[in-house]
């Protein structure tokens, strides 16, 4: 991301998207299917049908951002649009862990124990 940008928040669009769309494309699919503004403090992230490709859209100060991140061997984790709905909200620990190969929606933690003595 751009040095010194404030992200507020992350979300994912859960479906694949055309990688030609640009910006504009992105924008529209933002304030039309998410209804969300995309000049807040937000950053988007889609990825395309074969999951080797991540684009990451944002606004700052005056204008528009887009970073993309292509795969050469592995596919990114990603939630399933049935399960997840249209978004997955995320922490930016989260993306870079995302970013980093990791499936947040499968690695689960260990399970909570309640024990109770029996008396």
């Amino acid at each position: 991301m751009h040095p010194g940008s404030q992200i507020g928040g992350v979300y994912l669009h859960c479906a694949p998207v055309d990688f030609r769309k640009q910006i504009n494309g992105l924008a529209a699919i933002v304030e039309q299917e998410l209804d969300v503004s995309p000049f807040g403090d937000t950053l988007f992230v889609f990825i395309n049908r074969r999951r080797t490709g991540l684009k990451a859209l944002y606004w700052h100060r005056n204008g528009f951002c887009l970073w993309q991140k292509r795969l050469e061997k592995q596919r990114f984790a990603w939630p399933d649009a049935a399960d997840s709905g249209a978004t997955c909200a995320l922490s930016m620990h989260e993306l870079q862990w995302l970013l980093e190969g990791f499936d947040l929606w499968h690695n689960k933690p260990h399970k909570t124990l309640n024990y109770r003595a029996s008396c």
